[in-house]
């Protein structure tokens, strides 16, 4: 589904990214794992369009997608869960999943059933402004929002920063859920190593701009790990 080769980025001189790749297979959730600032962010953002490379491909579901805008990607399947979540505070929980319906076909312009089964939390607040839901709930809105856009490949940037046990547990089982219809490559940057262990099919570790681990879960080595994301 996702395959990047060789990713170079920078912002101005100082680069962030440095020769990264990655890849991503449907009905398995691959985690990228590091310390603040190695790069995780910035490569969710070239996957996505977000921000352009300067060398390197980026390909989903096999074509290349490295010089086409975000709203193409999205129309290819790429759906972004941003750090921060970023919902629209102003408008209506009904309103901001109904930004998904961009990139989708008309018969698809619908918040599709499984948003509400896996965040119940999200009908009964349909009317409320995003601003006036709590951090846990925005994020619940976050996932729901990229939900409504039938991606093939979901990005999620820390979807537990911040967040509450009793949500963290939510967002957990909504992606075992995903990986199991078969159907989706999902990506996951996670600080929180248990909640990474336990989802994890794949995993990468980044430092500097780099991939210095990779593997599967039955290759997972936590200490190795911890020691990539400790000061």
């Amino acid at each position: 589904m996702l395959s990047a080769q060789n990713v170079n980025l920078y912002y101005g001189a100082a680069q962030a990214l440095r020769g990264v790749s990655l890849t991503a297979t449907l009905g398995r959730v691959t985690c990228l794992l590091g310390r603040n600032g190695v790069g995780k962010t910035s490569l969710l953002r070239a996957i996505s369009g977000m921000q352009s490379i300067a060398s390197g491909t980026i390909q989903v579901d096999g074509q290349e997608v490295s010089k086409l805008p975000p709203y193409e990607r999205a129309r290819r399947g790429v759906a972004l869960v941003p750090q921060g979540r970023e919902i629209f505070p102003l408008l209506t929980v009904k309103e901001n999943l109904e930004t998904g319906f961009a990139p989708v076909s008309r018969e698809h312009k619908k918040v599709p059933d499984e948003v509400f089964e896996l965040f119940p939390v999200l009908q009964s607040m349909l009317k409320r402004r995003g601003g006036d839901l709590s951090g846990g709930q925005q994020q619940q809105l976050a996932i729901g929002r990229a939900l409504t856009m039938r991606p093939k490949l979901l990005l999620l940037d820390e979807p537990t920063e911040g967040i509450q046990p009793s949500v963290i547990k939510d967002i957990g089982r909504a992606i075992t859920y995903l990986r199991q219809r078969g159907d989706m490559a999902i990506v996951l940057v996670e600080q929180y190593l248990d909640f990474a262990h336990e989802l994890a099919d794949d995993f990468a570790v980044m430092d500097r701009g780099e991939v210095v681990m990779s593997g599967t879960r039955e290759t997972f080595d936590a200490d190795a790990v911890r020691g990539h994301m400790t000061v």
